[in-house]
């Protein structure tokens, strides 16, 4: 870890060298790598400005706060850093946890899936002729989607259907 400290217009005090070290060093556990920060302090009149940025392996961050005290600037600060830096390392968990639920997902290749496709029996029809009033009854009552049926009165087969605009649809073959 390396600190690199800037002063304008005030003077670095060793209590304020210690506790950017302390902070850094604790903030350093959390990420878990090398960084490098730059802390960068300046009083103008009554405001005491601190800006700290870190550089870390993926992420540049960097807080900048302006209180009336500069150790009060500085908590801040550092409070705001730590933040971002565990929203950083979430980010990248999830990244990880990504990657390893995109490879336990088996894709299989094109002729695989054309071969699973299966036909599956239906049972949505009626043998027994029925007018077409019967026929609407027994498609509603049996919440299908296609209901063949004989006409009545003829020998040939209808079908009823459900549209996708919510109406019905009737196919008459002659």
């Amino acid at each position: 870890m390396s600190i690199n400290f800037t002063a304008r217009n005030t003077n670095i005090t060793p209590g304020i060298k210690e506790y950017c070290a302390k902070r850094l060093k604790s903030l350093e556990r959390v990420v878990g790598q090398k960084m490098t920060a730059d802390i960068i302090l300046s009083v103008e009149k009554y405001r005491h400005k601190a800006e700290i940025n870190v550089k870390i392996k993926r992420a540049h961050l960097n807080a900048m706060e302006e209180t009336s005290e500069m150790m009060s600037s500085l908590g801040l600060a550092f409070d705001n850093i730590e933040k971002r830096v565990k929203k950083e390392r979430e980010k990248i968990r999830e990244r990880k946890r990504r990657k390893i639920r995109e490879a336990e997902v088996p894709v299989l290749p094109v002729e695989e899936q054309e071969q699973q496709k299966r036909v599956i029996r239906s049972q949505d029809y009626s043998l027994k002729p029925m007018s077409l009033d019967e026929a609407f009854l027994q498609f509603e009552l049996g919440r299908k989607e296609v209901f063949v049926f004989r006409k009545l009165g003829s020998e040939k087969w209808a079908v009823i259907f459900r549209r996708k605009d919510g109406n019905y649809g009737l196919v008459e073959p002659e």
